[in-house]
């Protein structure tokens, strides 16, 4: 039982610098670096579960001592397994923002096609061509009137300055 513990003891301590290691990898080899630590922590639990096993058969006096040891390395072991998962998912989301951050790049913006959008909608709601025509003569109409409104008022304020000054 001693001996399987200090290997598993060692492994556990392994899995400990594999990880540093992991966040220091290029992004080609953190897969490979994963599985490596995927791996030694499947063994780590193969080990455990041998050591369980082992310490029930331990005499009574050495019982309690040798459940207490295997708790403490299954504690360290699921430590190390959620830290390995977190890792994955911080992972998984920074690649899902690049990807959207390449797609947003790549996409082109036009104003002609939400223009076509609107006339599509106004067309489901029953609006005809005629009305629709109206509408946005109106609406250019109204822009004229507000661009002749912005001057005469811009004139006015300054009739006002170099008069009334």
């Amino acid at each position: 039982m001693e001996g399987l513990y200090h290997q598993t003891n060692k492994q556990v301590h392994e899995v400990q610098s594999y990880m540093g290691r992991l966040e220091t990898s290029d992004k080609e080899s953190v897969h490979l670096v994963e599985n490596e630590i995927q791996a030694r922590i499947d063994n780590i639990f193969s080990n455990l579960e041998r050591l369980e096993i082992l310490s029930s058969k331990e005499p009574p006096s050495k019982r309690q001592n040798a459940k207490l040891r295997v708790d403490q390395l299954k504690y360290d072991v699921q430590h190390l397994q959620t830290a390995l998962r977190n890792f994955q998912h911080r992972r998984y989301i920074r690649e899902q923002q690049e990807r959207q951050r390449e797609e947003l790049l790549a996409r082109t913006f036009t104003t002609n096609g939400t223009h076509k959008k609107i006339l599509d909608v106004a067309n489901m709601l029953g609006l005809s061509n005629t009305v629709m025509r109206l509408i946005e003569k109106r609406a250019l109409q109204d822009k004229y009137f507000m661009i002749g409104g912005m001057i005469l008022t811009c004139v006015i304020m300054f009739l006002v300055v170099q008069y009334l000054t």
